[in-house]
């Protein structure tokens, strides 16, 4: 009995179960593994480079890869003619960007609502001209709601910072007839929880009788942005403008410079295609 058990894996091991993988526990080494051949490098070949005339046709993309082989292959061989080769492809991609830039002056000639310069004049005397009509139109749209915002400028007594600050908020008060105040945060840290504040000085447009408020400036803010960003508030609270004509100033709107002038620029814009749209009354309309 003992030399048929001993007899027993000696005829398993010589006798496999099909279909079974063999290796260590059959006493049959697996194979060696081939180690990966390293793929050798693409052979140096020089780039064909088409006439000029099949080469107009070509996208940039496509110019642009052409260049870059012929760059590569020819500081690889360093000839004359192949170096020369380069250059021409790159004077011909120099003269293809000089031409877009001179049917471009033409486009903007003929469509000056696409020129930055019909809503932007860089003269003197226009430049002049425009900034006073912003200024004045600034003024007039914040003085007419000095009623129905405040500024508040949330401080400390150890803010040095606070102290330069604040004298640029009351000539807001003075030329805007807004109210505004002074809230220290050291007498009142409560404030600074409630309002989300951390840094001082911080300059915030509150809405009277409303939740509303807007940060506009964290830091010292100087006049000229301390009221361009108030006025830009003060749109955006009312309803005025939308978040993304925040950066359309004065008197920019519909223009050059307003970012919903020609129609929607985003996927939730209402107005975009495909998109619900809801009326006053909470009606969706196809």
């Amino acid at each position: 009995m003992l030399a048929l058990f001993a007899a027993a894996p000696a005829v398993a091991q010589s006798t496999p179960v099909a279909n079974e993988s063999r290796g260590y526990w059959w006493y049959q080494a697996p194979p060696p593994k081939a180690d990966p051949a390293k793929p050798d490098e693409a052979p140096l070949v020089k780039p064909v480079i088409p006439p000029m005339a099949e080469l107009a046709t070509w996208t940039p993309p496509k110019i642009h890869t052409l260049i870059e082989q012929q760059r590569d292959y020819a500081a690889t061989i360093l000839t004359v003619d192949a170096v020369s080769d380069f250059w021409k492809l790159e004077d011909f991609a120099r003269r293809k960007a000089r031409a877009f830039a001179g049917v471009t002056q033409i486009a903007m000639l003929q469509h000056p609502e696409l020129n930055s310069k019909s809503a932007n004049p860089m003269v003197g005397d226009a430049r002049d001209q425009l900034l006073a009509f912003k200024d004045d139109a600034r003024r007039r749209y914040l003085r007419a709601h000095a009623n129905e915002f405040a500024l508040v400028m949330f401080s400390r007594a150890s803010c040095g910072y606070c102290r330069v600050q604040w004298p640029i908020v009351q000539r807001f008060q003075e030329e805007m007839g807004w109210q505004v105040t002074l809230m220290d945060l050291e007498q009142r840290p409560d404030l600074g929880e409630r309002f989300g504040v951390e840094v001082t000085p911080t300059t915030m447009v509150i809405r009277r009788n409303s939740q509303q408020k807007m940060v506009i400036a964290s830091g010292v803010e100087a006049y000229p942005n301390l009221s361009q960003m108030a006025y830009q508030a003060v749109r955006l609270l009312t309803g005025d403008i939308r978040p993304e004509q925040f950066m359309t100033g004065a008197g920019e709107e519909d223009g050059f410079f307003d970012a919903l002038a020609n129609g929607p620029v985003s996927a939730s814009d209402p107005r975009a295609v495909g998109a619900e749209l809801v009326d006053t009354s909470g009606t969706v309309q196809p």
